[in-house]
């Protein structure tokens, strides 16, 4: 008996999808395979989009170029701090959202999904009239402001959704047997929340070591990793930064998988 039409078609269909889906993996793939084959170019003059060979040289001179390093740093410290305060306050809005009935509770969530939809170019131009209103000096401190400002919204959005299931007897259980609320959120409420938590943590992370626009119009004289490789594009950029990249690269997917690894350990 010959194969029924249907099920060669079906088979057909699968094999077309599967090689579409490696296709777009490749697509994505190949800026940063070539960004990490570029930290190990061996280059002449001041351009590194020519492959001259295979050198480690450029690892070993990580932090050879100061305003490199201190961009870098500016990035990590904002990253950490901006992440914090974003986990802090988006986790207890989003506790707000997900387990209370308040009056301006949609409200509220309108305006954390804005923020998350507006255009970046709309938030930078409106922290920038913030700050120039006020008479704050644009900077590092204007630069933190901005990322812990868009990160929040992220962050509050992870966290409600973590709430959807959430099963408040354990919590009632917990007042019954004599804890009060601190306590009680403490032992029963974050542990249970944690790996959205921790996911929104890494998100935040994520966006800020990368944001262009809005530090780009609240910057000031501060220069951030991503503001330091677009300025250096005009004279050719060096292989530092791509080996960096690479590093940042390196560090954001170890990161993902410990998440996914502790994820998995908490379900079974």
């Amino acid at each position: 008996m010959g194969t029924h039409p249907t099920a060669r078609r079906t088979g057909r269909g699968e094999k077309a999808l599967r090689v579409y889906t490696w296709l777009i993996l490749a697509w994505f793939t190949l800026p940063i395979a070539t960004m990490i084959a570029f930290s190990f170019n061996d280059r002449v003059g001041k351009r590194n989009n020519t492959w001259n060979g295979f050198t480690v040289k450029w690892w070993g001179q990580l932090f050879a170029i100061p305003d490199l390093t201190t961009a870098l740093q500016n990035s990590l410290s904002i990253a950490l701090f901006s992440t914090a305060i974003a986990t802090v306050l988006g986790t207890m809005i989003g506790i707000a959202l997900g387990k209370h009935r308040f009056r301006g509770r949609a409200g509220v969530e309108l305006l954390l999904f804005s923020s998350i939809s507006a255009p970046e170019v709309v938030l930078g131009a409106s922290l920038l009239s913030l700050f120039i209103t006020l008479g704050v000096p644009r900077g590092y401190l204007t630069i933190l402001i901005a990322h812990a400002m868009f990160n929040i919204s992220y962050v509050a959005v992870v966290v409600r959704a973590r709430l959807a299931g959430f099963d408040t007897s354990v919590e009632e259980a917990a007042r019954d047997l004599g804890a009060g609320p601190w306590t009680t959120f403490r032992l029963v409420t974050l542990p249970m929340i944690a790996p959205g938590v921790l996911s929104a943590a890494l998100l935040a992370f994520a966006l800020s070591i990368d944001e262009y626009v809005i530090t780009t119009f609240n910057a000031g004289s501060t220069l951030t990793f991503p503001l330091w490789v677009f300025g250096a594009t005009r004279a050719g950029v060096p292989p530092q930064v791509n080996v960096l990249a690479t590093i940042i690269f390196i560090g954001g997917v170890t990161l993902a998988l410990l998440n996914a690894v502790v994820l998995r350990r908490r379900r079974t």
